[in-house]
Parts: C-alpha cells; sequence; structure tokens
C-alpha cells in the first residue's frame, strides 16, 4: 500500500467533524465588537426593605439587546452563571441578583420580600436612564429562575404581562412545601433543608419562614402563578432525581389555563443538573432564540 493510501483516511477522519456541524452558539464566542464590546458591571439595587447586590452581563454591539434576568433559588449555592454566559454569547443581556436579605445583600430574608425583588429587577431594567446605559430593549425583556428562583420568576412573570417568556428550572412550589408540613415526614424535610441553607441568609429563622409559608397558603403555589402566566412562551425543565415529580402538574396547570407555548423536558439528573450543564445552556439558548424579535 502506498503512503498517499495511508494518508487520505487519516486526512478524511480528521476533517469528518468539523464538517459534521454546527457550533452552538451557547458555547461557541461571537466575534468581537471594539466599539461595543461584551462586559460586566456591578451595582445595588435599591428595593423596599433592603438592596439587592447585582450584576449585569451585556452583550457587545451598541444596539438595544433583549436582556434575561435570572433567579437563583434558596438560599442560592448555584447561581446558573454559567447560562448568563451562554446567554449573553448568544446576544442577550442578563440581570443577576442576589435578593435583599441574602449574600449580603442588605436586608432581612423572607420569601415574600424576594417575590417584591423579582417584580422590581424588571421596573430597574426598564427605567430609561438605565436601559439606555446597558444597550436594553425594554420591550424584550424574559426571566428564568432556579429551584426557588422559578417561583419568582413565575410570580413576576405572571403580575407583568409584558414579560416575552419564562423559563423554569427544577422550580420549588414553596406552597406544597408548606401542604407537606402537616406530616411527619413533610416537617422532617423542611428542617433539614433550612437548616443547611439559612447561613447565606440575613435576620430570618427557621421558625420565620416556616410561620410564613404556613400562613401564605395559595400566596406561594406556582401552579397558580404559571396559570395566571397566560399563553405567553414557557419553558418547564425538571430534574428526576430532584423536583421533576412535580413537572407534570405545573404543565397541566398551565395549558389547562390556554397556554400552547409549553416547553417541558424532565432529565436525569439532579436538582443543580450538575451533569447536564451544557445540555441545559443549549436548551436555554435554543429556547430564546424562539422569542419574538420585536414586539411591538
Amino acid at each position: 500500500m502506498t503512503m498517499l493510501k495511508l494518508l487520505l483516511p487519516l486526512a478524511l477522519c480528521a476533517t469528518a467533524p468539523a464538517l459534521a456541524q454546527t457550533p452552538s452558539p451557547a458555547i461557541t464566542d461571537p466575534s468581537p465588537d471594539t466599539a461595543f464590546p461584551a462586559g460586566n458591571d456591578a451595582f445595588v439595587i435599591p428595593v423596599k426593605g433592603g438592596a439587592m447586590n447585582a450584576l449585569i452581563y451585556t452583550a457587545s454591539g451598541g444596539q438595544p439587546h433583549p436582556t434575561l434576568i435570572l433567579f437563583h433559588g434558596f438560599p442560592g449555592n448555584e447561581q446558573n452563571l454559567d447560562l448568563a454566559q451562554a446567554a449573553r454569547r448568544a446576544g442577550w443581556n442578563v440581570l443577576t441578583m442576589h435578593y435583599h436579605g441574602s449574600w449580603g445583600s442588605p436586608g432581612n430574608f423572607s420569601f415574600g420580600g424576594s417575590a417584591d425583588d423579582a417584580h422590581a429587577a424588571i421596573a430597574f431594567l426598564r427605567t430609561p436612564v438605565i436601559a439606555a446605559k446597558y444597550h436594553i430593549d425594554p420591550k424584550r425583556i424574559a426571566l428564568a429562575g432556579h429551584s426557588m428562583g422559578g417561583f419568582m420568576a413565575s410570580d413576576a412573570a405572571a403580575d407583568d404581562k409584558d414579560v416575552i417568556g419564562l423559563f423554569i428550572i427544577d422550580a420549588w412550589n414553596i406552597a406544597g412545601t408548606g401542604r407537606a408540613l402537616a406530616t411527619e415526614t413533610g416537617k422532617k424535610a423542611w428542617h433539614e433543608m433550612v437548616v443547611a441553607d439559612l447561613p447565606p441568609l440575613a435576620g430570618t429563622s427557621e421558625e420565620a419562614l416556616t410561620a410564613e409559608i404556613v400562613q401564605g397558603g395559595d400566596r406561594f403555589d406556582i401552579e397558580r402563578r404559571l396559570a395566571a402566566y397566560g399563553n405567553r412562551p414557557l419553558a418547564i425543565y425538571g430534574a428526576a432525581r430532584a423536583r421533576g415529580v412535580d413537572v407534570p402538574g405545573y404543565v397541566k396547570a398551565a395549558r389547562d389555563a390556554g397556554n400552547t407555548q409549553v416547553t417541558t423536558a424532565v432529565w436525569q439528573t439532579d436538582h443543580p443538573f450538575s451533569d447536564k450543564r451544557i445540555a441545559l445552556s443549549e436548551a436555554l439558548v435554543a429556547w430564546l432564540g424562539t422569542l419574538p424579535a420585536k414586539v411591538q
């Protein structure tokens, strides 16, 4: 066999993968814009009862950008900042923050206060001076949230009809936990969760948070908030080894209320999607790409 015959198959094997697929925008760096490069900016957002320490990831380009607000869970050990980076690579600004009373943000933490913070974050982005400074299109704001952040995003999106899309990740139905407290198993699970999650939270306690979810009743029922969201783009992702069992109920609540734009999946993974981070980034970016390019 000649040397040419030996080398030709090797050359074909080396080039085949590059020809077989198009790089995903979730994991591919865009061409830089030297006039308006991508960047980060940290600031504090004043809110009722305190303030939120916040960070915005700004996409490159001087034109107004769609913007995603990304809400972390309880207490927020997993902040999903890889998702923020992926969305920015796809041309979106991303705002992340710590609810007041969490992770050094001034104030006393509560579930109701965090819900107020979610509403305040949307209003902040729509402030004309902020929209101009960070090249934000105030008519193209979407929300995403993980765990407790899934409830906070759903709650704010249900109330704000101008939010163009909602993406929730293994969302926590706080009201469901409140109902489970009627059982010894539910009490034990809640206690173990709170003991582990209290350290980054200020001005609260297991007793205070328990009282809030019990007294709040349906106020913290995510299925009701998803039903109130209406017929807008909605993505519901769950983790089979965590809260994925709740996903069918979420989907049913949304569809029974008339939502024909529901995307859903339950993956074999844990609550923080530890071994599905690239897949989750690609799912988010692909879904963002389906949202309206222009809103009147």
